[in-house]
């Protein structure tokens, strides 16, 4: 069968010599270098001439080689860029070399000559910040990039899920939620399917977390549609967490377990350890929520050699979190204790919105102990970080279990105060966001 025309490649053999030659440069595998939507066999189709990719599949590829996509589709080496400290550095931070990889996006940003060069610098250093649990100075440094770029934010599409994620993570999820939609709106405009896609979950995810689930199902139920064109692993795991995730939000667990089963199957047949140890973590949550703490903790177990070497800490403590509360569960009371005392080390070098979610989750593991004392300390700590912030359905949580822990020690009048600020709360939560409505103490 003749091999199809294209305008916009010289050669398909070419490119295929072009893009391997460049992947060998900068020392990827195909494994390496692979994304969403563009698997490692789909890399090796490429390099071997039997398939033509797209102009978005070239200018992916050619960000993560530090070569333009010019360069990949007709050999124009004057558009092709350094493939110096900048490329050594991503590649660095992909094998999560994460303090050789600021050194060289510090040595990049010192020497930078042009606007660009400080700017993809400056984005560098935001993603080793995100990638080792700094949400704060990863702001700082993709806002800068951004205002360095002076272009639309879906242009620099991993800076701007980056950026949005950290918004997520302290707790700004207005500003999130505004950079997924205007990047959303940015590339449906241009047609871009797969950039559609990576949207469409990030802004569902941040809509979960504000309660927002209509607008949510409906923006995952759209990028379901969409993946069903993609082959690629990721992509298709990704839309079953999503799935999974605001199932579970919406207190169907059963339907949660199923989404979350598929998506850790998926995951478990590529080298993905990250995303699958985090599968793992969330199979788990679930498993717990509907009373199975004895197959929560196989699955953490199962996951946890995972993420042991390439979570950053926070990261690991929040999934061993999840071990403490299936021991606690389970009636292993000694080890559940010892573990959740020295998670909460960890947690609280942690930033304030990280530690007071954590620490929630730390004080249900002392009341399955018994600790109702040290359970109230804690969902105290946690409001008293998360208070003077945004208005949050954890705060509301938080304040209905201090309700009902006076309430069973008989403290009438300080369980009614708190049921009040727990009804406030959620009157405040629902006036940003209406959906918040359906959401249920």
């Amino acid at each position: 069968m003749p091999r199809q025309k294209s305008t916009h490649v010289d050669s398909p053999a070419a490119v295929g010599e072009r893009l391997k030659e460049a992947r060998l440069r900068v020392g990827l595998s195909q494994r390496q270098l692979a994304f969403a939507g563009c698997s490692p066999a789909y890399i090796s189709r490429i390099e071997s001439g039997d398939r033509i990719p797209s102009l978005q599949i070239l200018r992916e590829l050619g960000k993560r080689l530090g070569v333009s996509e010019d360069y990949l589709a007709v050999g124009d080496s004057a558009v092709d860029r350094s493939s110096g400290e900048m490329n050594e550095a991503e590649v660095l931070l992909r094998l999560n070399e994460h303090a050789n990889a600021r050194r060289l996006y510090e040595d990049a940003l010192a020497g930078a000559t042009t606007d660009e060069e400080r700017a993809d610098a400056l984005a560098g250093l935001g993603q080793v910040a995100f990638t080792e649990g700094d949400p704060r100075a990863a702001i700082e440094q993709l806002e800068e990039a951004f205002g360095v770029y002076g272009a639309k934010e879906a242009d620099h599409p991993a800076a701007a899920d980056t950026l949005g994620r950290a918004y997520a993570m302290v707790g700004e999820l207005e500003s999130a939620i505004a950079l997924f939609e205007r990047c959303l709106e940015q590339v449906e405009s241009r047609g871009d399917q797969l950039e559609t896609l990576r949207f469409s979950v990030l802004l569902g995810y941040a809509l979960i977390d504000t309660g927002n689930f209509g607008r949510a199902e409906e923006l995952l139920g759209h990028a379901l549609a969409i993946g069903k064109d993609f082959s690629d692993p990721i992509i298709r795991a990704r839309l079953y967490w999503s799935q999974s995730r605001l199932h579970a939000e919406r207190n169907d667990s059963e339907t949660a377990a199923r989404y979350a089963r598929r998506a850790l199957a998926i995951l478990e047949l590529t080298e993905n350890t990250h995303y699958t140890a985090r599968a793992h973590q969330l199979l788990a949550h679930i498993e717990l929520d509907r009373g199975e703490p004895e197959e929560a903790l196989r699955v953490l177990r199962e996951g946890w050699p995972l993420l042991e070497h390439t979570g950053n800490p926070l990261e690991r403590a929040q999934y061993r979190l999840e071990e403490a509360r299936a021991l606690a569960k389970l009636g292993e009371t000694e080890d559940a204790a010892a573990l959740a005392m020295q998670i909460s080390g960890v947690i609280a070098g942690a930033h304030p919105e990280d530690a007071a979610r954590s620490y929630s989750v730390l004080a249900g593991v002392f009341e399955d102990l018994g600790d109702s004392s040290r359970a109230r300390e804690l969902y105290e700590l946690a409001a008293e970080m998360l208070r003077p912030r945004n208005p949050s359905r954890y705060l509301i949580h938080i304040f209905a279990r201090l309700a009902e822990l006076a309430e069973s020690e008989g403290r009438k009048d300080e369980a009614f105060e708190y049921l009040k600020k727990a009804v406030g709360m959620q009157k405040a939560v629902a006036e940003r966001h209406p959906s918040h409505l359906d959401h249920r103490l």
